[in-house]
């Protein structure tokens, strides 16, 4: 029996929109009234059937694509589970301004490819990228790495979010070489690894402020614990001096700008980004949102970076694209079974020793 039919041959969309077409033709014309009208009355009933039909078929296919881009097609829920009660390694709950921040498609999404290229600014971190990343033969497999590591350590359990951890700094042990300009880098620099998280968690919290319903965005308090929060993560990697609030993020960027620069990787890096795409469809939805995520960059990366895109097509059109994009995403989406999955671990009572 094929994937998601029955014994009489409806899809599971057919059952969801009221049984098979035998019988849903069979309910329209009892219901429908005699003549024209009643005839008239069963196109309609059959149009809008088959309207909600496409919009089943859609739904899913766009689900089905965005879980085997971002997640590797399997969401792992495990990880999420269990143990009962664990309150995971950040300690947060729905309402707290990491679950929010991290919790949020669009503001991810966008925030995610804002911080790719901030990133590649630092010459000693995209030298690493460049020489020991398989970004380009492979994209897809650094944003479903970069994706579960977030959801992991923001959502999971505290024994994933380790393992998690662990994994990343084995990875890091691997990763060391030099520069085009003879210095020598490492990735588990604690200085580089200070730059990748904030350059990140900048990004994100600007991608959540832009993204994010009016009445849901953060205030400066929120801010502050936002950075506050997410800092263990980055630490456990072996990061030092984290910044933990919104004025020594700032700061932070303001200290590093003299180091930081556009090399002839991070150009071509970033001119894959924005042209990625293994199919038509993929490769406009990426441009509309990396487009948007210029706009979460601060203007000297911008200007660093060599991208200009006026102010007015950034507000007036990159926006509402990207806004447009993620709504189409958390329609297709719909509730997100990571989330569902770490409500019930925090809810479940830990079970009590015999």
């Amino acid at each position: 029996m094929e994937r998601g039919l029955t014994r009489d041959g409806a899809t599971a969309g057919d059952r969801w929109l009221g049984g098979t077409r035998q019988v849903r033709e069979r309910d329209a014309a009892v219901a429908a009234p005699a003549g024209d009208n009643g005839a008239r009355a069963a196109v309609r009933i059959g149009s809008a059937h088959r309207i909600a039909e496409v919009l089943v078929g859609l739904r899913t296919r766009i689900a089905d694509e965005l879980k085997a881009t971002v997640h590797g097609g399997d969401l792992k829920l495990e990880r999420y589970e269990g143990p009962a009660g664990d309150p995971g390694l950040l300690g947060i709950t729905p309402g707290d301004p990491a679950w929010r921040v991290h919790g949020h498609p669009t503001g991810m999404l966008t925030g995610g490819f804002a911080a790719l290229m901030l990133q590649s600014l630092h010459p000693l971190a995209m030298a690493g990228v460049d020489q020991h990343s398989d970004f380009r033969s492979d994209p897809v497999g650094r944003l479903t790495g970069t994706a579960r590591f977030v959801t992991t350590t923001t959502f999971g359990s505290a024994s994933a979010a380790y393992e998690a951890i662990a994994l990343v700094r084995r990875i890091h042990t691997r990763v060391r070489g030099t520069a085009p300009d003879g210095r020598p880098y490492r990735a588990d620099d604690p200085e580089l690894l200070t730059w990748v998280h904030t350059a990140e968690v900048r990004s994100f919290l600007a991608g959540y402020q832009a993204y994010a319903p009016q009445r849901c965005r953060l205030t400066p308090a929120e801010c502050d614990t936002y950075y506050r929060q997410v800092a263990p993560v980055a630490e456990l990697l072996g990061a030092r001096a984290v910044p933990r609030s919104t004025r020594e993020a700032e700061r932070y960027l303001t200290r590093m700008r003299p180091r930081l620069r556009v090399t002839g990787a991070a150009s071509d890096s970033v001119r894959f980004l924005r042209g990625f795409g293994r199919t038509g469809r993929e490769r406009l939805v990426v441009r509309r949102l990396t487009n948007a995520s210029v706009g979460l960059l601060p203007d000297w990366a911008r200007a660093e970076l060599g991208i200009r895109r006026p102010a007015a097509v950034r507000s007036c059109w990159d926006r509402p694209a990207a806004l447009a994009v993620g709504r189409t995403i958390e329609w297709a989406r719909g509730p997100s079974e990571i989330h569902a999955a770490a409500r019930r671990r925090l809810a479940a009572a830990p079970p009590v020793d015999a």
